[in-house]
């Protein structure tokens, strides 16, 4: 078996310090295939006069070449045939660039033992019959990866119904927040489970308009109210979690201990599970590291900066290492958790205008504008 089939065979999603060594082995695998399938890989590292051998140590993975996800919004890059593609998605972006990204049967059973292992260690699969509120798109062939991710998300309980915020019309996806309203009010008189799924922003507009209106409900027992997507560059509207989690059991009775956030990003396919503490923990299938704004040099712990995500599970496109325009502080601290994996802090995003996020576009959604 491969490095990379081992790392992913792991039985502990966020033992990083047991298989750095085994890390180290599938970016160099991961890197390799890229530069021997890819021309524009192979031309980037030699540019940067980079090479696999050169991955000897955590420190190393530093040097891998960036891309930023930018690029991926200008070049659609295979190292398959595109034939070869089990999977195409874009960018979850209302507006502006979207990334394309392709993932081959490899990569794509890669995801799944990664998202099955951390769904056990976060507790949330369930044998019980549940209703989705969801926060976002229907899922469509070659549509948004959001909305697959949040279709997917719906996989880990049985689903009795789903029931989308965003519905396709003439002039494009609009929003319809008094149906979900509608619908909360009545599953809280039922006795299934309610699992919400979406971008904060969404969720956050409904719970405010909902509280407005005099509005509260319990929902029944085993509810979750789940976050994916990050606020972005919304920050006109953005609350402090503290502030979102009253919010949500005032006017829903679910408390901080059922509101599960996740992070991720279409050109990094990781995972990125809050614990109970709520933080990111880095998973043992990537690494993070947060580099200077001005530099891109390696800042190390405890400080801001451009957020750098790495992992070997693609093997369809070169993603290996992404510089994102997220802002982010990297911890060692310990988690009262237990977990000893360090965890990512989300602070925002650079401007960088070529890139219309998700939660902008939300904005303009909401407003009646076209985005």
């Amino acid at each position: 078996m491969s490095a990379t089939g081992k790392l992913f065979s792991y039985p502990k999603p966020y033992a990083t310090e047991k298989t750095e060594a085994l890390f180290l082995a599938a970016m160099r695998e991961n890197c390799a295939f890229h530069y021997a399938h890819n021309a524009a890989y192979r031309k980037i590292s030699d540019e940067a006069g980079f090479s696999c051998g050169q991955l000897q140590t955590e420190e190393d993975l530093a040097r891998l070449p960036l891309l930023p996800t930018l690029y991926f919004k200008r070049h659609a890059s295979f190292s398959v045939p595109e034939s070869k593609l089990a999977v195409k998605a874009t960018s979850s972006g209302t507006g502006g660039k979207r990334s394309v990204v392709g993932f081959d049967g490899k990569t794509l059973w890669r995801e799944l033992k990664m998202a099955v292992k951390i769904a056990k260690y976060h507790r949330l699969w369930s044998p019980k019959l549940t209703r989705y509120v969801l926060f976002g798109y229907r899922p469509e062939k070659n549509g948004a990866g959001a909305a697959k991710s949040a279709f997917a998300f719906t996989l880990l309980a049985p689903a009795v119904s789903r029931v989308y915020a965003l519905e396709r019309t003439e002039t494009g996806f609009r929003p319809d927040l008094g149906k979900l309203k509608e619908k909360l009010v009545r599953y809280a008189a039922g006795k299934l489970p309610v699992r919400t799924m979406g971008f904060p922003a969404y969720t956050y507009f409904l719970l405010r308009e909902m509280k407005a209106e005099g509005i509260s409900v319990k929902l029944p027992k085993g509810s979750m109210i789940c976050l994916g997507g990050g606020w972005k560059q919304f920050y006109a509207e953005r609350v402090e979690k503290e502030d979102f989690y009253r919010l949500a059991f005032e006017v829903l009775g679910v408390d901080d201990k059922h509101i599960v956030e996740f992070f991720g990003a279409v050109e990094h396919p990781i995972l990125y599970t809050d614990c109970r503490a709520h933080h990111f923990h880095v998973p043992i299938y990537a690494r993070v590291i947060v580099r200077d704004v001005d530099t891109l040099e390696p800042l190390g712990y405890g400080k801001p900066g451009l957020v750098n995500l790495l992992t070997p599970a693609v093997s369809s496109m070169p993603v290996s290492s992404v510089l994102t325009d997220d802002i982010g502080i990297l911890h060692d601290e310990p988690c009262p958790c237990g977990c000893s994996s360090p965890y990512l802090e989300l602070l925002g995003r650079v401007g960088v205008k070529d890139v219309v996020t998700c939660a902008q576009g939300a904005e303009s959604l909401l407003k009646g504008e076209k985005p």
